[in-house]
C-alpha cells in the first residue's frame, strides 16, 4: 500500500490466482453493464457511506465499506476514523490483491474473520501489516435475477473478536450486503 491522494492506497495489476484474466475480463464487462443497466455510479455516494457508517456502528467496528469489484476495489461506501485518530486512514480503492474481498467474491458467501491471525493463509494479506487488522467480516453483493456478484460489503478492526461473537457479526454484515442491494435493485415486479 502507499498514500495516494486519500490516504494508503495500493497499486492495480493483474490479481494473483483466481479466474483466468478472461474469465475476470468477461466478469468485469457483466458488472458494468448491470450496474449501467440498474443506474447504479461507481463514484463515491453519500448512500453507500451511511450505509457503511451504520455496519461499522452496530459492529463496533471503526471500519465498514461498500465496495463495487470493478478494475479495482472500489469503495462506493466508506466509514473510517478521522484523520487525527492515529488511525491508518484508507483510500477509495484497493488492488484485488489486498484484503480479503476477493474471497468473498470468489466464494460468493460471506467471510467472517473474527482473528485473522488464526489462519496463516489469512494472516499474511497486506492489509494485515499496512492497516492492522485483526478481524474482518464480509458479504457478497449478488443481483437476484443475475447471478452476478458486484462486489461485497465488509467491516474490519484492528482488534480481533470472541469467537462466540462471529455469527452475531456475519448476520450483521450480510444484513447490510441485504440493504445495499434493497438500495440499488429495484424490487421484483409481480
Amino acid at each position: 500500500m502507499h498514500n495516494g491522494p486519500h490516504g494508503p492506497s495500493t497499486p492495480s495489476g493483474p490479481s494473483a490466482g483466481g479466474p483466468p484474466p478472461a474469465h475476470r475480463a468477461i466478469e468485469l464487462g457483466q458488472r458494468y453493464e448491470l450496474l449501467g443497466h440498474l443506474g447504479v455510479s461507481t463514484a463515491a455516494s453519500q448512500d453507500f457511506d451511511e450505509l457503511a457508517r451504520g455496519m461499522a456502528e452496530e459492529t463496533g467496528f471503526l471500519y465498514g465499506f461498500v465496495n463495487l469489484f470493478l478494475e479495482e476495489q472500489t469503495f462506493v461506501g466508506l466509514h473510517q476514523p478521522p484523520p487525527d485518530s492515529g488511525y491508518v486512514t484508507v483510500g477509495r480503492t484497493m488492488n484485488h490483491n489486498h484484503g480479503w474481498c476477493p474471497e468473498v467474491v470468489a466464494r460468493r458467501k460471506a467471510l467472517p474473520l473474527h482473528d485473522v491471525h488464526a489462519s496463516p493463509r489469512f494472516s499474511g494479506n497486506p492489509v494485515v501489516d499496512a492497516v492492522g487488522i485483526r478481524s474482518y467480516f464480509g458479504a457478497p453483493l449478488i443481483h437476484h435475477d443475475s447471478g452476478t456478484v458486484l462486489g461485497t460489503v465488509c467491516v474490519i478492526d484492528p482488534e480481533k473478536r470472541p469467537l462466540h461473537d462471529a455469527r452475531r457479526l456475519r448476520d450483521i454484515v450480510i444484513s447490510a450486503g441485504a440493504q445495499v442491494m434493497d438500495h440499488i435493485t429495484p424490487a421484483p415486479s409481480r
